[in-house]
């Protein structure tokens, strides 16, 4: 997207392809009314998918048809010209337009929905040509969604504004503030970071939608990063303006002031009005249920940059799938919220350790009544999901079933509530949420009841969701309706008794309507008294005379109109319900959010239980001590059981945390290891029990990862080139509470290379980084370190050989591999025999000589890694060679004759031989 746009009322940066708008309109030009209307509609929204309504359509024109057709796969056909060019159009029914719309977004556009703002028939009054009043009701944009069938139920949909700010006027110190709000949950929070957490903030978060300004955006410093995000929108500046910034945000929350909410920084508050201004002009006015700002200190949560998210595959794996993460492993949620919930807390697990302890405490309470846990758990199943309804029914996009969703939400949480009220030993966080459940008024769920039906439509257009019974005015419409014709025959019967006219009977055409007719020999009765005070003489026909009745007259046009009352009146209802919901916004989002709190704390206690997890001590020291850990994923994958292993990094001293080198040969689970160390670390700061026996971890800062091999050729970076970037931000960030694990460091390049990087990062994380660390190895060298740096540590993977073959034995014990099995793990690959048998004979050859004397002599000769890195010496001159190539600098070689070339070679030789 170019950074020098045009920018719309909007906001939006406007494309300055003119495809999508039209050339002045020549003296002679001709436009239909309708295209006309449309025409203005689109140049108001240029940088959108214009869905226009038409009828039963959303019907797109120009480029619009010509990119929704490509990306829909749906048929481009045309209508009239203009121009003197066809019209390129296609349409999608309304009914399915959110299955459009999912795909529209998700291929990155950005859709404007434009209704049909009055009924035909009123065009119509206004002359035979008028159009249908249109408007924009909506710009539906990756990060504005709320619709269902739009959302994963399971993750929050974050619009996040990025705001930065240069703290020095050398403009090298940035601070960036970051506001994130999910508009189909109301969360709404702030946070600031400096330029090296930015990437960490926005994977913790996992956007849908970034919003920036111009300038920020086309900041050669920031594209890098921008670009290599998937859905980045840069507006225009006033969206930004600092100075109306807390103003835009009081104004949204109906305060005086912001303090209400905490104290801001500028840069935040900043980064909020961005987010508010947003939201208020994608949804055209309509203001989302929002919970007000909270401020998320700096340092709250572990950092965990994006590679180690992937690398740990804490949320998808590295093909991009759910199931075979860490989320799916330990996801036991039962309800939609509480699933978000846990993937919130696995994301961002907490620094405090009094927080985790709170956490742990309603974990706790749960495996100690665990019947409790289960109960709840049944009803939690059933409970909707109550925040999301209330957002769409806040912002006019709700229907029917989410009021049902409302009331049946409700009930669950009193009936929560109630069964909390049983058990005095509730953890506090427990009690909390169980004060929260009480807050709703009861009134609203038992309104709800009365209303609605049991069978719901999905759209409130479609009618039929009020309970019949619960409004007089409503059923007497809907038996007009539903039941004219028996409402006709028992009028006919009543006037054939009052009359003693048998043959009376009320009949209907398109030219009189409703009409009583009788014989020509009883019309005259009914045109004396008393009978002509209430039947009036409308036709005489040979053998038929016709009357009408005021009562008749009246009966016609209830039922010529009784549809669309009824519809009418359902309409109204709903709107008075959703009005009631809407005004109980705060205490259903509480409501809300303690169910998705307490589905949390039972999942993970049921999880517990099932898996045997131990609660962990978490501490601010800096031990890390796991007894009988096991890797929370691959314990579940496998068919028997997981061996597992112990892990010590605490100090040695009570300095800083031990380093463990790994060796052991590959598939021997090295990997395993390291990894499941750090999400045991994840684990246990989100609140969870962990896979293990014991667990005693003094909290950690930030976590990083530097596992597995993959290129990144969109940006230029080999494979060699990732492992190598993703190293360099461990060792410039890592401090002595951080926890780092690392895996074939070095393995990328010539072995020694390699075997030099590998040596210099281990003593850079042992003498500078001073953190805890997993350094797992195939440099067999490295292990001889352990004589010279007293917190490094030796551990490998045991293996045993049995008649040629190697036996994984998984098991993780003190000391150093003196091999690494390959070719052994070749011939499982099934190489070919040849290749094998070679490979052993070059392999025997190698392991002649002798190749650890060097090593071992390196150890001896040099000097420790030096925290402070001196200049380095300039290397000694060698002043023959310098004046033979300022010699040969000298010499134009296109200039000289064959002879003089021989002549100058002579002299170089002379120069070369004086000088020794």
């Amino acid at each position: 997207m170019d950074a020098a746009r045009k920018h719309d009322s909007t906001g939006f940066a406007a494309p300055a392809d003119a495809n999508n708008r039209v050339a002045p309109k020549a003296d002679d030009e001709r436009v239909t009314p309708m295209m006309e209307q449309y025409l203005e509609i689109k140049t108001a929204n240029p940088d959108c998918l214009l869905f226009y309504r038409m009828g039963d359509f959303y019907e797109m024109f120009f480029q619009d048809a010509e990119i929704a057709s490509r990306a829909l796969g749906i048929v481009l056909t045309k209508r009239g010209k203009h121009l003197g060019v066809d019209i390129p159009m296609c349409g999608v029914p309304i009914e399915r337009a959110d299955e459009y719309l999912h795909r529209l977004i998700a291929l990155g556009h950005r859709v404007a929905v434009c209704e049909q703002m009055e009924d035909p028939a009123e065009a119509k009054k206004r002359g035979s040509k008028s159009v249908v009043r249109r408007d924009v009701v909506r710009l539906v944009t990756s990060g504005t969604l709320t619709e269902d069938s739009l959302l994963d139920a399971r993750r929050n949909n974050y619009l996040v504004a990025l705001v930065r700010a240069r703290t020095s006027s050398a403009g090298d110190d940035v601070r960036f503030a970051l506001a994130f709000l999910d508009i189909s949950t109301g969360e709404f929070r702030l946070t600031e970071c400096d330029r090296v957490g930015l990437a960490a903030e926005i994977a913790r978060l996992e956007p849908s939608e970034i919003i920036v300004s111009d300038a920020l955006y086309g900041d050669s410093d920031m594209v890098p990063l921008l670009r290599s995000l998937p859905a980045v929108t840069p507006l225009t500046r006033d969206v930004f303006d600092g100075a109306t910034a807390e103003r835009r945000l009081a104004s949204y929350f109906a305060v005086a002031t912001t303090e209400a909410f905490g104290m801001f920084s500028r840069l935040e508050l900043t980064a909020a009005a961005a987010c508010i201004t947003y939201v208020e002009r994608t949804q055209i006015g309509k203001r989302p249920p929002l919970s007000p700002p909270v401020r998320e200190a700096q340092g709250a949560t572990m950092a965990i940059d994006a590679a180690t998210r992937a690398n740990l595959e804490l949320m998808r794996t590295l093909a991009g799938e759910r199931s075979g993460s860490l989320a799916a492993a330990i996801d036991r949620t039962v309800s939609a919220a509480g699933s978000r919930l846990l993937a919130q807390r696995l994301a961002a697990p907490l620094t405090d350790p009094a927080a985790i302890g709170a956490r742990l405490d309603a974990v706790s309470f749960f495996i100690a009544d665990f019947a409790l846990g289960r109960d709840l758990r049944g009803r939690l199943a059933a409970a909707p999901d109550l925040a999301r309804a209330l957002a769409r029914l806040v912002v006019g996009r709700g229907g029917p079933r989410d009021l049902a969703a409302i009331q049946i939400g409700l009930v669950t949480a009193a009936e929560i509530a109630s069964r909390l009220a049983q058990s005095a030993s509730a953890s506090a966080e427990i009690a909390d949420a169980a004060a929260a459940l009480c807050r709703p008024d009861a009134a609203v769920a038992a309104e709800l009841a009365a209303a609605l039906g049991d069978e719901l439509p999905a759209f409130k257009r479609d009618g039929g969701f009020v309970r019949a019974g619960y409004d007089g005015a409503l059923d007497e419409a809907r038996g007009l309706r539903d039941e004219s014709r028996r409402v006709i025959a028992g009028l006919q019967a009543r006037y054939a008794e009052e009359t003693q006219i048998r043959a009376l009977k009320i009949r209907h055409n398109n030219v009189l309507g409703y009409f009583v007719d009788v014989t020509a020999q009883h019309g005259d009765k009914l045109m004396k008294p008393p009978f002509n005070a209430t039947f009036i003489h409308r036709q005489t026909l040979a053998g038929q005379v016709r009357f009408t009745t005021t009562e008749l007259a009246d009966l016609e046009a209830k039922i010529a109109n009784a549809a669309d009352r009824a519809l009418g009146l359902e309409l109204a209802i709903f709107e008075r319900l959703s009005e009631r919901v809407v005004a109980a916004a705060e205490q259903i989002k509480a409501a809300a959010q303690a169910l998705a709190v307490i589905d949390v704390a039972t999942a993970l206690a049921a999880l517990a239980v099932e898996r045997d997890y131990v609660r962990p001590e978490i501490d601010a020291g800096i031990d890390f001590m796991v007894t009988g850990g096991r890797h929370p994923v691959v314990e579940q994958a496998l068919d028997g059981p997981f061996v597992a292993n112990d892990c010590d990094l605490s100090p040695p001293d009570g300095g800083a945390g031990r380093i463990y080198v790994v060796t052991g040969p590959n598939m021997a689970g090295k990997s395993t290891y390291l990894r499941q160390n750090a999400l045991i670390a994840i684990l246990a700061q989100m609140g969870s029990f962990v896979p293990a026996t014991k667990a005693r971890i003094g909290v950690v800062d930030r976590l990083f990862s530097r596992v597995g091999a993959a290129d990144d050729l969109a940006r230029g970076r080999s494979t060699f080139m990732v492992e190598m970037v993703e190293t360099a931000a461990i060792l410039n960030q890592a401090a002595p509470r951080s926890l780092v694990i690392l895996d074939e460091i070095g393995r990328g390049t010539a072995t020694f290379d390699g075997l030099s990087i590998a040596w210099a990062t281990i003593e850079h994380l042992h003498e500078t980084n001073r953190c805890r660390a997993l350094f797992a190895t195939h440099f067999h060298e490295l292990t001889a370190l352990a004589g010279k740096l007293p917190r490094l540590f030796n551990a490998t993977v045991r293996v045993r050989e049995w008649q040629g073959e190697v036996v994984f034995l998984h098991e993780v014990i003190a000391g150093a591999a003196d091999r690494s099995y390959g070719i052994q793990v070749a011939k499982l690959a099934g190489l070919p025999p040849a290749v094998i048998e070679r490979a052993k004979l070059v392999l025997a050859e190698l392991e002649a000589e002798d190749r650890t004397s060097p090593a071992r002599k390196l150890i001896d000769d040099l000097p420790l890694f030096a925290a402070a890195p001196r200049a380095s010496a300039p290397a000694p001159r060698n002043e023959p060679a310098d004046l033979v190539i300022a010699a040969l600098a000298a010499l134009n070689p296109d200039e000289m004759s064959p002879r003089d070339a021989l002549e100058a070679l002579y002299a170089l030789k002379l120069k070369a031989a004086e000088k020794k």
